[in-house]
């Protein structure tokens, strides 16, 4: 649920759903809107013998992720977490857990 500055109105969302939306001007009304969207599209979707999506909280997640980054910031890391006396893994965990 977010307040648009520009239709000021609420936004409701979903992640399993980015294409749908509703706006409304209590967050209540919002929510309901969205609810109801998101039922006829998982009618439509079972209708038509589609995937329907898995939602996030009932995903499995390993737990690892591979991340590509310049050598540059690399080598800077690499540095950084020798001093720190850790893994890189280590230092990035740190720092995503920090930033979180």
């Amino acid at each position: 649920m977010t307040w648009s500055v520009e239709d000021q109105e609420f936004v409701a969302t979903c992640l399993e759903f980015p294409s749908l939306s509703w706006l409304a001007s209590t967050q209540i009304e919002a929510l309901s809107g969205l609810e109801q969207v998101i039922a006829e599209a998982l009618e439509d979707l079972r209708d038509e013998g589609e995937t329907i999506p898995e939602p996030l909280s009932e995903r499995h997640y390993s737990g690892k992720f591979n991340l590509r980054v310049g050598e540059s910031l690399h080598r800077r890391l690499a540095i950084e977490a020798a001093e720190e006396q850790l893994s890189i893994n280590q230092l990035i965990v740190r720092r995503l857990t920090n930033a979180s």
